[in-house]
């Protein structure tokens, strides 16, 4: 089976999704080619195990993210079976990859087996869908739903110049100062909700994500009436995530909170209602208030 795997950046070196998908691509029975698009973390791509190939596409339009462009400098290079990564870029370009090559695709799978079942979660997380797709397609898949392949491989990289026209251009990009961790990104994340009392108490939270590089993340009631960030907000109108630990704290666990987090590998939830909705998603509950529990917590940790 053919498949071409799209990396994923993070400034120059590769985001940890790029060897999750190689490893999907593995499963599946697949000697991945790597696509990396300008070329950042070609290098690191090709240490990959598993991979057959790395092509460094490289070009103008590269500078920026523009949809439309990398598309269409990547396409030439993307056979069989396209694997990327269910980020914001990730979905644009492989959506738009599928309409240049007339073929179908399959957006947020958890699962692939055979040649090829997808499952993906519907209806918000409510239901679990399983396809079937024969021939070539394009699928993107859920970061840390997957296992990453290992290091220690020494593929070869071929160097592609092969830019396009690009209809957005960024002139520049300030990043925010002392931005935290992103909960896109975050292999573990600590959320609250109204029932923490106020946002001066994300205070303890942030406290408790310092201690074990976490991001901090908040549900929607908390971010509408206390004017938190959006960027922090989890849910269906927020962020999917998928992070290895997900701490719930505070938050009830309405169904469109649990939209955004219900794929995480393990669910913690700290809330003072024992019926509360959270609990029946999470793997370990402790009915307790916040002002019990998290002092608690970062008491154990500390003794770590």
């Amino acid at each position: 089976m053919e498949i071409t795997v799209i990396a994923e950046s993070s400034g120059n070196s590769l985001h940890p999704i790029t060897a999750q998908l190689v490893g999907a691509a593995c499963a599946l029975g697949g000697s991945p080619t790597v696509v990396v698009p300008g070329g950042n973390g070609a290098n690191e791509a090709a240490t990959i195990n598993g991979v057959s190939k790395v092509v460094s596409v490289v070009g103008d339009c590269f500078a920026s993210f523009d949809g439309g462009a990398w598309a269409s400098a990547l396409t030439p290079q993307c056979n069989g079976v396209v694997l990327a990564g269910a980020t914001p870029n990730g979905r644009e370009v492989a959506a738009r990859i599928a309409a240049k090559r007339g073929i179908a695709i399959v957006q947020d799978a958890t699962a692939l087996s055979g040649s090829i079942n997808i499952t993906r979660p519907i209806y918000s997380g409510k239901a679990v869908e399983t396809s079937s797709v024969s021939g070539d397609c394009v699928i993107t898949l859920r970061a840390n739903a997957f296992d990453a392949a290992g290091s220690g491989g020494s593929a070869p990289i071929n160097t592609v110049d092969q830019s396009a026209d690009v209809s957005v251009a960024i002139k520049e990009a300030i990043a925010k100062a002392s931005e935290r961790l992103d909960v896109s990104e975050a292999d573990i994340i600590i959320s609250g909700g109204r029932g923490i009392g106020e946002r001066e108490n994300f205070a303890h939270l942030e406290e408790v994500a310092d201690m074990i590089g976490a991001a901090v993340g908040a549900s929607r009631a908390v971010v509408d009436e206390w004017g938190m960030p959006h960027s922090m907000q989890v849910g269906q109108t927020g962020k999917t995530v998928t992070p290895s630990l997900y701490i719930a704290v505070g938050i009830s666990g309405a169904i469109q909170h649990l939209a955004g987090m219900r794929s995480s590998k393990y669910i913690v939830a700290i809330n003072k209602d024992p019926d509360a909705p959270i609990f029946g998603v999470a793997d370990y509950g402790i009915v307790s208030t916040w002002e019990d529990a998290i002092p608690a917590l970062k008491s154990a940790l500390a003794a770590l």
